[in-house]
């Protein structure tokens, strides 16, 4: 027999208890929210789960595996393709601007000159190598004293730029400056006297075997040690002077000179007398033609022979 339910406190005994009716089921409560940790105050912030609409069938491996790289897709490939193609055209072929053909021919042009002045100095070289050691002494001293007069130029030239600088009266200071600069434009022109420490040249030629040429190489030997003004048997060299052949004498810018030739010039006398006495220069030149030559040093020379200045026919100052 099926035991009987257990009597409930207001059913009588032996009374038959009839089944209540099923409830109708429960709805499936939500999941409650997980507890979420907030950043630094430490308390949590509950964020619901979220139940995704629709589960993806199958996860990427690089998904899988954990991997952070992405494929590239097909466009971005397509557009860097393209993006290389458009670098390669605008590389190819090269499009040369007129200012980068200037800068190339002005490069041409200064490596050009590097190598020129690279050569000439190895033939230099070489032509030094062969020279005796008290012939190599002679040049170090004449470069010493050639950089010792270029030093006092640019001391000068420094000292003026400084007067003109803290003058007060700038434009009297470059009046002044400009008159100094006529007078020595003037002595180098030959139109101006001048006077000052140098030597005096006296070639004695009793054979007449002395030819324009070599009184020339003279005046230009004297020019390259730094001779200032050159005066010879009273005619004034400048920078347009010639020398030629006249007869039993020479002719300078024709006017007819004829032995002794005297030779004033004005300059360094250190610079100016070993000038002419070095070996194979003017003045052993001169004694293989059984001339004699002699020079005297002096703390004044006069040089007074003028030269009228010339007008230019057709040049003009380009200066406004």
């Amino acid at each position: 027999m099926t035991p009987e339910p257990p009597a409930g406190p207001h059913t009588a005994p032996g009374a038959r208890q009839e089944s209540p009716p099923r409830p109708a089921p429960a709805p499936t409560p939500a999941p409650a929210p997980r507890p979420a940790a907030a950043a630094g105050d430490g308390f949590r912030k509950e964020v619901p789960d979220e139940v995704p609409d629709e589960v993806p069938d199958e996860v990427p491996a690089s998904a899988s595996s954990g991997s952070t790289e992405e494929e590239a897709p097909p466009e971005r490939l397509g557009s860097d393709l393209s993006g290389r193609q458009r670098l390669v055209k605008g590389l190819w072929p090269p499009r040369i601007t007129r200012a980068q053909l200037i800068v190339a021919l002005l490069l041409f042009g200064l490596g050009f000159g590097l190598a020129v002045q690279v050569a000439s100095n190895s033939e230099g070289d070489s032509a030094l190598r062969g020279a005796r050691q008290e012939d190599l002494v002679r040049i170090l001293d004449e470069l010493d004293d050639r950089t010792e007069r270029l030093e006092d130029e640019k001391q000068g030239l420094e000292e003026q730029r400084d007067e003109l600088e803290n003058s007060s009266d700038q434009a009297e200071e470059a009046r002044r400056q400009t008159l100094e600069r006529e007078r020595q434009l003037g002595i180098l022109a030959g139109t101006v006297a001048a006077q000052g420490p140098g030597i005096t040249l006296v070639v004695e030629d009793p054979k007449g075997m002395v030819e324009s040429n070599m009184l020339l190489d003279a005046v230009q030997e004297l020019r390259a040690a730094g001779a200032e003004a050159i005066q010879v048997n009273g005619v004034r060299v400048v920078a347009g002077t010639y020398l030629s052949d006249s007869g039993d004498g020479v002719s300078v810018d024709g006017n007819k000179i004829t032995a002794p030739y005297r030779f004033k010039v004005i300059g360094k006398p250190q610079d100016l007398e070993p000038a002419l006495n070095i070996p194979g220069g003017v003045v052993q030149t001169l004694e293989k033609e059984q001339a004699t030559a002699s020079v005297e040093r002096s703390t004044k020379i006069v040089v007074d022979a003028l030269r009228s200045a010339k007008q230019p026919g057709y040049a003009r100052s380009s200066s406004q």
